[in-house]
């Protein structure tokens, strides 16, 4: 009979960590919500994870007992593992230690985070007197499992750091909990520097010991930290160069401010002006498909949809992306309802992780906040973001049947960041113009 078996005769249930979404294959304990001992019904909330930038609460599929709580917080475990026994009915029966379920299932490819070991303390030694770049040794073994990489690039870390990690495995193989013990150490070479072969003329950051003052220590939340090493990523990644551009959103202005009521009546949906925005870059993208791509080494790869991503600021203060998926292929009204649905959860921190995934190009509307435009930082993999600034009124002068005059228009500026190994100023320029003008253009006449 098979543990499985022995367990749900004893009244016994293996709670395994379901499926969150496509793609995802781990995830962050970050509370469990029930302690051992505790009563849950059917459908109540279990814990809460973390998958990439989400939070989501997992619920149980069961009624009982908590008997066990394999993994404690902050422990990374894979979808399919059980982390928890709930007792389904009366029997006393005994069930495996957590240390007995643990060992069943250690020989497994995609485990948990393994016991922390004691290691060598991770020290950085300065490599010259009169520099302040640093250096460490190098593991002659550089052979690193699919697993391995896989945590690398989700935590941005590069071959030459991984190199750099002291390792504990067979023939000095770098493990999964060599890895994350070295993330929980804080990364000491994160930005080491080779120390051979060093170039005189190459830059090297510097470590500065710098007055940071003194204040209320605040920890960055988990999310925070992300974003921080998502951001610190793109801008090493990718080379930005930002252009500007002015549009003329005038009519495009009345025309939503006379619909805005018909159109909330007849779809039951509120027209704010990010529909608008998502519509003009959709139809702008498929003009321009290499903007529409991402980087992978040498080789370009071209998206076959077009998802516009919608940053957002949560009710935390964080930044998070949402996805509108084929926004080329639906009408208004169907973007204004996944606009709509999209921001609503983000308000109310119930974002899934199939909202946030499958990004192929990013906006910002900073004029949100009252920002006359930004600078804003690409979204890797991504090659392009558009900023969009506020829209104000002011005195222009326009060319009539008339002539040249002065009159009141609705204006905004548009900045849009490129990544400069795959797309030049000409693409760039072009594809930001091609934006305004499909604002500037806007049938009046349109109906809904």
């Amino acid at each position: 009979m098979s543990k499985n078996e022995n367990l749900a005769s004893a009244g016994h249930y293996e709670f395994k960590m379901p499926k969150l979404g496509e793609s995802i294959s781990e995830a962050t304990i970050i509370t469990w919500l029930k302690n051992v001992g505790d009563t849950i019904e059917e459908d109540e909330m279990l814990l809460e994870v973390a998958t990439d930038k989400v939070d989501s609460e997992v619920p149980s599929t069961v009624t009982g007992i908590v008997e066990e709580l394999l993994f404690n917080s902050n422990d990374v475990i894979q979808i399919g593992d059980t982390i928890a026994i709930i007792k389904t009915d009366g029997s006393t029966s005994k069930v495996k230690s957590k240390k007995h379920i643990k060992a069943d299932t250690a020989q497994q490819t995609l485990q948990a985070e393994p016991k922390k070991v004691k290691r060598p303390k991770l020290a950085a030694t300065a490599s010259n007197t009169n520099t302040s770049s640093v250096s460490a040794s190098i593991n002659n073994n550089t052979f690193f499992s699919p697993l391995i990489i896989a945590i690398a690039k989700a935590h941005h870390i590069s071959f030459e750091e991984l190199a750099r990690i002291p390792a504990t495995g067979t023939d000095k193989r770098l493990r999964k909990s060599d890895i994350f013990q070295y993330i929980n150490d804080g990364r000491p070479y994160k930005f080491v520097q080779p120390a051979v072969s060093k170039d005189p003329t190459a830059y090297r950051i510097p470590q500065l010991n710098l007055d940071k003052g003194t204040g209320k220590i605040v920890k960055m939340d988990r999310m925070r930290q992300m974003i921080a090493d998502h951001m610190v990523y793109s801008k090493h990644t990718s080379p930005h160069v930002t252009a500007y551009v002015e549009a003329d959103l005038t009519e495009l202005v009345q025309w939503r401010n006379k619909h805005k009521v018909a159109f909330q009546e007849n779809y039951a949906e509120k027209l704010t002006f990010t529909p608008l925005f998502v519509e003009a870059v959709a139809n702008a993208v498929k003009d321009f498909p290499m903007i529409n791509v991402s980087v992978d080494g040498e080789n370009i790869i071209v998206k076959e949809h077009i998802n516009i991503g919608m940053a957002t600021a949560l009710p935390s203060g964080n930044l998070i992306v949402p996805v509108v998926k084929d926004a080329d292929k639906k009408a208004l009204q169907d973007i204004a309802a996944d606009v709509n649905a999209l921001a609503s959860k983000a308000r109310e921190n119930n974002l899934k992780p199939e909202d946030i995934q499958g990004s192929t190009f990013t906006i910002s509307n900073v004029g949100t906040f009252g920002s006359l435009m930004g600078t804003p930082i690409i979204n890797q993999p991504e090659v392009a973001i558009l900023a969009l600034g506020i829209i104000k009124k002011r005195a222009e002068v326009i060319t009539t049947d008339k002539g040249d005059e002065i009159a009141i228009r609705s204006m905004m500026y548009l900045s849009l960041s490129f990544d400069h190994r795959v797309v030049d100023g000409y693409l760039g320029g072009s594809f930001l113009r091609r934006i305004a003008d499909n604002l500037e253009q806007f049938d009046i006449n349109r109906t809904l």
